[in-house]
Order: structure tokens, then sequence, then C-alpha cells
């Protein structure tokens, strides 16, 4: 492994913690991860020439608190943060050993900070990806497909505005956690959702992305091992992720449900996704909303087949989940479970009524449904319509051309 790989490495692996501590010392967000930064650049010059240091973390935490240091003193006031910095570094020079139990506590307080509700959702995604994932700003950027620039501006602003809005660094209070939890879980779950079923480009699976909200839902489920929700997700995340081998096909084009061999998907991840299913469900609060997801998931991954899959129990999940957490997707989802538990005039209603209401207007799920019904139907030339509309909204090429498939075979 070359210097410039061990400093890949240590940056992702380590970079929470170290921005964490920085923020924690410091007493400011913002300087925190420009001074994680800093060490990081003076890493790239110093271990090529020197090697990588016994202790990388501690070699770079250490860097990071003496530029605090040195940014404390350029202003020219000799502040409180200056004197208890200025005391806890060692005097011999060595670098700071890590403080586990603290570590936990300052990984949380990142997160919940990066998902802080004064944010937008993009700055929310961003900045976690950022100051907790450890990705480059042009790894974001390509992972979305949006200019680096862009990527950059939403950190620069999302920094700005926490600072303005006087948010501290810490763990949140048991009330105030609870109520900030759902911001931090729904970042997660954007960000695997974005990896998972990529919304334009030309691969329809972004591993790198899905799997980089997979570790951060395994550091929550570890940081708060009593929240029921965080293990729902973590085993909603596994669940899905299994499939992912079987989801493409040699070159990349998409592969149905009812085509996938089902000997490919990760017997590993599905034992992994059942366990958090299984402590989500054993805290005895009854499941959430992403929890009610892992649920359905399970159904998917436990069947030999889609003939044989419970079908019936997947509907009553997602009539629990629209209850629960009710959206047009929820609905539309409920209508796909139905048309199999029951057959497609008994689901054709209910999409009909999503699109009268003008519901997912601007999306090629509702045409791509209403489609398959109607072909299911022999009401062919119906079909043709909707597919044709699915196709014209589609941005996933991947995607676009099994639409085009579909809408050829037509005629």
């Amino acid at each position: 492994m070359t210097e410039r790989e061990a400093i890949a490495a240590v940056w992702r692996i380590e970079s929470a913690r170290i921005v964490g501590a920085l923020a924690r010392y410091t007493g400011d967000f913002a300087l925190a991860e420009d001074l994680a930064q800093e060490a990081l650049a003076e890493a790239l010059v110093t271990w090529p020439r020197e090697g990588v240091p016994r202790n990388p973390a501690g070699w770079l935490l250490t860097v990071g608190r003496r530029r605090a240091v040195d940014a404390f003193r350029r202003r020219s006031a000799l502040d409180d943060r200056y004197a208890v910095l200025a005391n806890e570094m060692r005097e011999d020079g060595g670098e700071i050993e890590w403080d586990p139990d603290q570590i936990d506590d300052d990984v949380l307080a990142l997160m919940f900070i990066s998902c802080h509700p004064v944010l937008s959702r993009e700055a929310r995604v961003a900045l976690t990806l950022r100051v907790v994932g450890g990705l480059t700003s042009d790894e974001i950027a390509r992972a979305f497909l949006v200019p680096t620039a862009t990527v950059q501006a939403r950190i620069t602003r999302a920094k700005k505005t926490l600072g303005a809005a006087g948010v501290p660094f810490e763990v949140p209070s048991p009330e105030e956690r609870a109520a900030r939890l759902g911001s931090v879980l729904n970042v997660i779950y954007v960000i695997f959702t974005e990896g998972s079923s990529a919304s334009s480009g030309g691969d329809l699976i972004r591993f790198d992305l899905a799997g980089e909200a997979q570790r951060l839902a395994r550091v929550l489920s570890r940081l708060m091992p009593d929240e029921p929700e965080v293990h729902g997700l973590l085993a909603l995340l596994e669940l899905t992720a299994a499939r992912f081998p079987a989801r493409t096909g040699p070159d990349g084009e998409p592969v149905l449900l009812e085509d996938q061999d089902r000997r490919r998907w990760d017997r590993s991840a599905i034992r992994r996704g059942r366990a958090a299913l299984a402590r989500a469900e054993a805290a005895g609060r009854g499941l959430g909303a992403y929890g009610l997801q892992a649920a359905i998931a399970e159904c998917h991954a436990v069947a030999p087949s889609v003939a044989e899959t419970n079908w019936d129990r997947v509907v009553l999940l997602y009539e629990a989940l629209g209850g629960l957490a009710p959206s047009p997707v929820v609905d539309l989802n409920r209508a796909v479970a139905v048309s199999m538990a029951q057959g497609p005039a008994a689901a054709l209603p209910i999409v009909d009524s999503l699109a009268a209401a003008g519901a997912l207007d601007k999306s090629h799920l509702l045409p791509t449904v209403r489609g398959e019904l109607l072909v299911r139907l022999g009401r062919v030339a119906e079909a043709r319509t909707e597919l044709r509309r699915a196709v014209e909204l589609c941005g996933n090429e991947r995607e676009r051309a099994v639409l085009e498939r579909k809408l050829d075979a037509l005629g």
C-alpha cells in the first residue's frame, strides 16, 4: 500500500472521529472541519517523505489541534479556548491517544449536527457524507452527478448556517435526540436510496454510495443500541442490498425481481438484516416506518420465488406503512402488492386514484406500474401510452432501456 492509499484509508475510517474530537476541543464545528482538512493536506505532503506514522489517526488529530492553536494565536487574543488547547497539548510533542468512550460521543454529536433540521436536505446529505463519511467533494459530486462547485457551496453554506444558528457541538438531550433522530435516519435513507436506484446516469446501482449509507447505519446502530427504528433502518438497508448481486446482468442492465437468480442474493446480508429487524421488534414498541419497510423486504428475502411470496402479508404491511407514513410511493407499491395478491383489476383503481390526484406526475414510476397493469388486463393500446410516458420521464439510462424494450414488445 502506498502512502497516499494509506492516507485515504485512514481518512475514510477515522475522519468522523477526528473532526468530532476537534469540534469538541475548539467548540467550533466549521473550524474543526477546516482543521481536519488542513491536517489531511499536511499528511499528503509529509507521509510520502517520512513514512506513515505509528498512530496515523493520532498524528492527524495532533496536527489539527496544533493548527487550532495557531488559528487562535492569529486572532491575537489568548482566549479561554486557546488556553485550554495549549494546556492539553503534550509537552513531548507526541501524538494524541484515542479515548474510545469520548470518540463514540463525538461521532454521534457529529451525526446530529450534520443532519440538523436547520439545514436543507441537500445540505444535510452533502455535509454528512463529507464530515461523517469522509468523502471528498469530488466523490460526493460524482455520486450525485452534480458539479463539484455545487457540493462545495452546499457544504460551505451548511457550515455558515450552523454557525449562525449557534448550534452547539454536543449529543442532544434524550428528549431532543428523539425529535431529531428522524432527520438523521432520513439522510442515511436518502443516501442509500440514491445508491440503490440511481435517479439518473448510466448505472442502475451506485455501490459506493449505498455502501456508505450501510456503514453509517451500522455506526448509528452501535451508538444508539436502544432505538428500534435505527435497527429497522439498518435491517431495511441490509435486506435491500442483499439483492444487489442479482439486480443487474453482465452488462449492467436491470434484472426484474421475477427474473432474478435468487441463489445470487447475499445470504450474509439477509441474516444481518433479519437480525437487525428482530432487534427492532424485540423493543416491543411496534415497528416504525423503516422497520415496516424492512419487514416487507424480509418477505421477499425469504420467499423461494415471486409466486411463493406472501403477498397478503406484504399488502397488510404496506397498509400499515401508509397509515404511519402516508405517501404516493407507498400507495403505488401497495397497488403492486395488491395486483400480485388479488389481480390487476383490484390494483388499477388505486393507481388511477393516484393519477387523478396528480401524484407522482413527474415520476416514471406511476405510468410504469399502470402500463404493466393494463398489459395484464389486455388493454394494450392504453398500456403503450403509459409506457411511452414512462420512457419520457425516466432519467436513468438503464431503466429507460428496459422500458423501451417493453414498449417494443407490445408492437
